[in-house]
């Protein structure tokens, strides 16, 4: 078999071209659906459009992952030097004649490619909401003092849309080694929460669309209730650290009972080595194979702190389940809460299967959405600031 270079850059152009297409139908799409809406209302609605994209996207890489695809296309960011893997039909016939059940196969490289088609897509549209963003604001300073609607386009914030597109960007570098580091654990698992920090970035400008537009009404919440909220959402953060280190490990079988594992509430394990974290797919930190203890430390760890992560959202949507205007969050974060621990044990009990493995990263994907929006619907007052019969509902029974 030939040996391929893990960098060429002549299919780029032709890369961009099929991105533009995928992106075209969602412009396409808003602008025939808001023609005559003012541009806040467009810019948000574009925004949730690609918000929805980078969505299926995430759950599309967890599903290339967990269908060993990763490697389907061996350079970056083309397959073979071609944009797609029709014009690499040879190399891959060759690479799966030579391997019929490793990374490179027809199929593996298709879900491979149609990843990197997406993600392209997912760019163009980011590109375009700061490109439209920032012509707004610089044309409406210019003419705010002639009429209102450009007065209220000065009122647009720029830098989400500059910050999101800096962290696309961001995101396709760490795509890019994701393949030629050929899946070091630390450069996908930073891939994956760079997906979720996406979602994140999205759900935050989307709300800020939403404010200009006078479209988001922001609800006060006692100082208590936000704190919980910023301690949830680390906590969130940290658990799907420690979930995708369980993936890029292949970790999820060390443990396949509940709530024991291996027959013990508190199995042998090897943290040292499990949480090397700057070392390659399957070596322990001197370049030995990793040890079985190792994989159960990695599941375990994961596995303790979704106890606390799952109390600690359950107390969340408590709390603001007491506040009217934020009720519907509170039964979505319920719902996501209940829908992670099925899907966590599907994984477990089942011996991780597609289906509950990509929900279990869909679960955590909208968990980020959620929790994002509702740090942007909610500001922290103090006790006696709150209305009164919301103070009345915070007051222990």
């Amino acid at each position: 078999m030939t040996e391929q270079a893990l960098y060429d850059l002549s299919p780029a152009l032709r890369l961009m071209l099929v991105g533009l297409a995928v992106a075209l139908g969602p412009l396409v799409w808003v602008w025939i659906r808001s023609r005559s809406a003012p541009l806040p209302h467009r810019l948000r609605m574009l925004t949730l459009v690609t918000l929805f994209l980078t969505f299926d996207l995430v759950l599309f890489g967890a599903f290339t992952r967990l269908t060993d695809s990763g490697l389907g296309c061996p350079d970056w960011p083309g397959c073979y030097g071609s944009a797609s893997p029709l014009g690499a039909h040879a190399e891959i016939t060759q690479a799966q004649a030579a391997m019929p059940t490793g990374p490179v196969t027809h199929p593996k490289a298709w879900i491979e490619m149609i990843h990197r088609y997406l993600a392209t897509g997912v760019g163009v549209l980011i590109l375009t909401l700061t490109v439209v963003t920032w012509r707004a604001r610089l044309r409406a300073r210019v003419t705010a003092g002639i009429n209102s609607v450009a007065a209220g386009h000065a009122g647009l914030q720029p830098w989400w849309p500059t910050l999101t597109l800096a962290w696309v960007c961001l995101q396709g570098a760490f795509g890019a080694l994701t393949v030629t580091m050929k899946l070091f654990p630390a450069i996908v698992t930073l891939h994956l929460l760079g997906g979720m920090g996406l979602l994140a970035l999205l759900r935050a400008q989307s709300a800020r669309f939403a404010l200009t537009a006078g479209d988001l009404r922001v609800s006060n919440v006692p100082r208590a209730t936000w704190l919980l909220l910023l301690a949830t959402f680390a906590l969130l953060w940290l658990q799907m650290a420690l979930g995708a280190w369980v993936s890029t490990n292949y970790a999820v079988l060390a443990c396949t009972e509940f709530p024991a594992c291996q027959g013990s509430l508190w199995p042998e394990m090897d943290f040292r080595m499990g949480f090397t974290l700057w070392r390659e797919l399957g070596a322990g930190p001197g370049g030995e194979y990793i040890s079985f203890q190792a994989l159960t430390a990695i599941h375990y760890v994961h596995r303790l702190a979704a106890y606390v992560v799952f109390a600690a959202l359950l107390l969340l949507a408590r709390q603001l389940y007491r506040v009217p205007a934020l009720r519907a969050n509170a039964h979505w974060i319920t719902a996501l809460a209940l829908w992670q621990l099925a899907t966590g044990l599907g994984n477990v009990l089942l011996g991780w299967p597609l289906v509950a493995a990509v929900s279990h990263t869909g679960g955590a994907a909208a968990l980020v959405v959620v929790l994002t929006g509702v740090l942007f619907s909610c500001r922290r007052v103090s006790r006696s600031a709150l209305a009164p019969e919301l103070r009345a509902s915070q007051s222990p029974a």
